[in-house]
């Protein structure tokens, strides 16, 4: 699929307001809406009952460290904002935005234009990120000029004035046979005549190492396996946009490879149920230590976790905007 206006068309626009949404909406068992959908149609209308499920990022987050996934999932432990996930926040939200323009007026100049807008609105929604850079102006104006980087670099690897996404920022779910429900937000998807569709994914950091390269490819597949679930088609290239260092990564996935995604999926929640079941978090320490806040109470750092709930929350948590460090 090319950027050529020819090619890729738009249909139902799911606007996701001031950031995405918390989640998918607690209940729905509600498949994506279909890709022929009228504009008025709103897929986050949930009519049935809430069940378990699992996000690539939650997902992830087991597959790198239990003891992670234990943390933000059953002890619902907060984690401080960081400058780096409050500016992937704020360049997914002026990516998103940017295509509300005409497509002549999709410019660098029209991206810069959109920050201040972007970070006020994510500020009225987080208060808390105005603490990021409170006492230190001069950290702020260098974040800034990463956020305008990161922007330009986009205009780079593609031309939005040649592209009208399907969807933004959009809502996928899907019931697995087991009665798993997979959710996640997709930052873009693109969708030619033919039916053929691109899932897209911003990355504020650049390529990964070979060390977390699986851990996004498998994400993207992830997102593949619910759209492929809920929609009956196999999308067709699987895109990761990487504005730290200008990097683009495709695959084209096909129905046996995501069968085996969803076998390992099914694999991974088994496994997550019989942690549950044991009490039994360990660390798994390795290179994203680095970013985790929680070293103080982990035991790979001599720390010790506090006590695991008695009633723990459901297995359901926020989807990040921008998914880890790389």
């Amino acid at each position: 699929m090319g950027d050529d206006p020819a090619t890729v068309t738009a249909a139902a626009e799911t606007d996701a307001g001031v950031g995405r949404p918390a989640r998918c909406p607690p209940g729905s068992f509600a498949a994506a809406p279909a890709l022929d959908a009228s504009p008025g149609d709103d897929p986050r209308t949930p009519d049935a009952p809430s069940g378990p499920s699992l996000s690539p990022s939650r997902a992830g987050d087991f597959l790198t460290c239990p003891l992670l996934y234990r943390f933000r999932v059953i002890d619902r432990l907060p984690e401080p904002p960081s400058p780096a996930a409050a500016r992937g926040t704020l360049v997914h939200a002026v990516l998103e935005r940017l295509f509300d323009n005409p497509p002549a007026e999709r410019t660098p100049p029209a991206a810069h234009s959109l920050v201040q807008p972007e970070w006020s609105r994510l500020l009225e929604a987080e208060p808390e990120l105005a603490a990021l850079f409170e006492d230190d102006e001069e950290q702020r104006s260098a974040w800034l000029a990463e956020v305008a980087t990161m922007l330009d670099r986009y205009f780079t690897l593609e031309d939005p004035r040649r592209i009208e996404p399907a969807h933004r920022e959009l809502c996928v779910e899907a019931d697995l046979s087991t009665g798993l429900r997979l959710r996640g937000y997709i930052d873009r998807l693109d969708v030619a005549p033919s039916g053929e569709m691109r899932i897209v994914d911003y990355k504020t950091g650049g390529s990964p190492p070979a060390e977390f390269e699986a851990r996004a490819l498998f994400q993207m597949r992830f997102y593949a396996l619910t759209l492929w679930r809920a929609q009956g088609r196999v999308p067709k290239l699987l895109q990761l946009i990487y504005l730290g260092n200008g990097e683009i990564v495709s695959y084209e996935p096909d129905e046996a490879d995501l069968l085996a995604t969803e076998r390992k999926v099914v694999a991974l929640w088994q496994a997550i149920e019989r942690a549950r079941a044991n009490r039994d978090w360990r660390p798994r320490p390795g290179r994203i230590c680095e970013w985790c806040a929680h070293q103080a109470i982990c035991p790979a750092f001599g720390g010790t976790p506090p006590p695991i709930p008695d009633d723990p929350a459901p297995a359901v948590l926020d989807e990040p905007r921008d998914n880890g460090p790389v």
